[in-house]
């Protein structure tokens, strides 16, 4: 099993697949030809074949392996694919795909390193413990795991209940895979007579100390929001600033209130990634001597207890008092209140409400900026500032919405399929302690965000109010709430650096342990 996760791991790194590339979509066909090919895969029981998306533009697929046994009970073995891109490596872009070749050229590179980042990478590489490789980590280890654990399954001539292995593209952008997995997965089971009663998500785990972080199992996931921004105004002349509100400026006093915000951060994750920047913008598109009359960030927030409405009301009252504090400063510095306008601080579904017949309007707009290619934070940007000037309110003022998909927070629920999953992680880790001489610790969740929110046990009770904030719902997120509702757990390998020249995956690990780590859970599950 070892030879054949590393073998998988290898391979498939080898064939690049940025997100909403070229490689990501030509990939499906790529694996469909190489087990097609693999000896394990041409044994009685065993299928394969492509899941194109529901309304992905990109036409983009599914791939699905599917060994049998007797009955119809299943566990579904799934991760994505598609890995961010690769220019970050600069002159080691042309073999940032290729470990083999790139181990050495990257561990050259490292010789004068003087970032902690980069002296740990050095030692790492020295020892020959990790092995790098844009996508390795994240996640083709865990998909080529999932593959090995499935020839060992299929290379049994009895065997009991079925591994359903699916590969799903667009992870690192908008999950369209795992949603369209999600919708699709009621119809696969009714049509191949399939009960998927668990599944194991094959994520990795960033680790920057001895791996104990990292050997872990997530009972669940958190979910995470990007909370947006729109800041409305009054343009001024520099040299009389005093006659207008920067909207820049304001937006960077709430940026800098929200970093690493107490408030916005929820409690049961204290391991877990605060509050943080991912984007701010003014509204200008030229140069000139004007101060912006908007401006538009967005916030990456977590949240696990938390409901949706609750993460808005904690970001409404975060972002009322970093106004009223600028507002101040302002005052002070100016000598006095005149001119300092009150700022009012909504809600974009309160924008939408004044616009009445002009709704029709706003939708024919979101159309056309969705198939213009626009990411999400850009369509929910412009259809913000749109509706705004529609609505007839005057500003100052500061909108507040989402601007992407939500990953809803999931947990295993009490039902007994969640409870035998359970107990066979749990069993499973003390098996791996007494056997395989290696600790893997049970946790209430994994800390990242993942496509189990769109196949686990998810809660969108929230999803009406997320979709009446979130300005590119309709045409650009695309998604009706369908969640897998499976009892889902992670297990994947765990690395140093993902998304960085310094990816790199723990070998032992991935490569001797996780495979039959899978095999051992499944074997409990079946």
């Amino acid at each position: 099993m070892s030879e054949r996760a590393r073998d998988w791991a290898i391979w498939l790194t080898r064939q690049s697949s940025v997100t909403r590339s070229e490689g990501e979509q030509n990939l499906p066909n790529l694996l469909a030809a190489r087990v097609a090919a693999t000896p394990a895969f041409q044994r009685a029981g065993v299928e394969s074949w492509l899941m194109p998306i529901p309304g992905d533009k990109l036409a983009r697929s599914c791939f699905a392996l599917l060994v049998r046994g007797r009955g119809t009970e299943t566990v579904l073995l799934t991760g994505h694919f598609d890995t961010v891109a690769t220019d970050d490596y600069g002159g080691l872009a042309d073999v940032a795909t290729d470990p083999e070749r790139l181990a050495p050229l990257l561990l050259q590179s490292l010789s004068c390193a003087t970032t902690a980042a980069e002296i740990r990478a050095r030692h790492d590489l020295e020892k020959g413990q990790f092995i790098p490789g844009r996508g390795l980590l994240d996640m083709k280890a865990g998909l080529a795991a999932a593959l090995a654990t499935a020839e060992a399954f299929a290379h049994r001539e009895a065997r009991t209940g079925n591994l359903l292995f699916v590969a799903v593209p667009d992870e690192e952008v908008s999950s369209w895979g795992a949603r369209g997995l999600a919708a699709m997965l009621k119809h696969v089971q009714r049509q191949r007579s399939l009960e998927v009663h668990a599944a194991i998500n094959l994520d990795a785990i960033a680790d920057d100390a001895d791996g104990t972080s990292g050997r872990i199992v997530g009972l669940g996931s958190v979910g995470k929001l990007l909370l947006t921004a729109l800041v409305i105004g009054k343009s001024a002349h520099a040299c009389y600033p005093f006659a207008g509100l920067n909207a820049g400026a304001l937006t960077a006093a709430i940026a800098a209130e929200m970093e690493w915000a107490p408030a916005l951060r929820d409690p049961s994750l204290d391991n877990s990634a605060p509050p943080t920047l991912l984007s701010l913008k003014d509204g200008k598109n030229h140069y000139d001597v004007t101060s912006p009359a908007t401006a538009f960030a967005s916030w990456n927030v977590l949240n696990y207890h938390r409901c949706e409405r609750e993460v808005m009301t904690r970001f409404g009252e975060v972002v009322r008092g970093a106004v009223e504090r600028f507002r101040s400063i302002l005052r002070e510095r100016r000598g006095g209140a005149e001119g300092i306008e009150p700022v009012e601080v909504l809600e974009f579904a309160d924008v939408m409400a004044g616009l009445g017949e002009r709704r029709a309007s706003f939708d024919g707009l979101a159309a056309r900026v969705a198939d213009a290619g626009l990411d999400l934070p850009e369509q929910c940007r412009q259809l913000a500032q749109w509706a705004w000037q529609q609505s007839g309110r005057q500003g100052p003022a500061v909108i507040l919405g989402f601007g992407s998909v939500p990953y809803p927070r999931v947990r295993l629920s009490g039902s007994a399929r969640a409870a035998k999953l359970a107990s066979a992680v749990e069993q499973a880790s003390d098996w791996a302690g007494e056997i395989l001489n290696v600790s893997i610790k049970v946790v209430s969740f994994f800390p990242a965000i993942s496509d189990m929110s769109f196949l686990g046990e998810a809660n969108v009770s929230d999803l009406g109010f997320v979709a009446a904030n979130t300005p590119a719902w309709e045409h650009g997120v695309g998604w009706r709430g369908e969640v897998g509702q499976v009892p889902i757990v992670n297990i994947g390998p765990w690395g140093r650096d993902y998304h960085t020249p310094l990816e790199r995956v723990q070998a032992h690990y991935a490569f001797e342990v996780l495979p039959r780590f899978l095999q051992k859970v499944t074997e409990l599950l079946l």
